[in-house]
């Protein structure tokens, strides 16, 4: 996926955005790993990226366009600082199985969960 973004599609109950490229390939990124891997200070920190744990139930609220370069996205859990460029969502695309790996390996060596640290059941 090295062509420019042409659609975002986000899947509410999936909770799934879409990344499609105008030479039609496609990708798929959770609301999880967008949050987890948001590209904010406050989750990059300054030089040491911050592990971002109990996401798995979090969705993305709002998608909003920055230009004709990125996109901010919030999330249910208040977080909205993250600017997601082209490129950027792009790389996501590309080493998602990479990074999502490398994501589980941290939070096991940390003790931390992708659960969410309060149960909340929807009726």
């Amino acid at each position: 996926m090295s062509a420019p973004l042409s659609k975002l599609h986000y899947h509410q109950r999936r909770r799934v955005l879409d990344v499609i490229s105008h030479d039609g390939a496609c990708g798929s990124l959770s609301a999880e790993f967008l949050r987890v891997h948001s590209p904010s200070a406050e989750v990059r920190g300054h030089g040491q990226p911050k592990l971002v744990a109990n996401k798995r139930d979090v969705a993305i609220t709002a998608i909003t366009p920055v230009g004709h370069y990125a996109v901010k996205l919030s999330f249910d859990d208040g977080h909205n600082t993250g600017l997601y460029s082209y490129t950027y969502l792009q790389q996501l695309v590309q080493q998602h199985d990479i990074m999502w790996q490398h994501y589980l390996q941290q939070l096991k060596l940390a003790n931390a969960s992708r659960e969410p640290r309060i149960a909340i059941k929807t009726v």
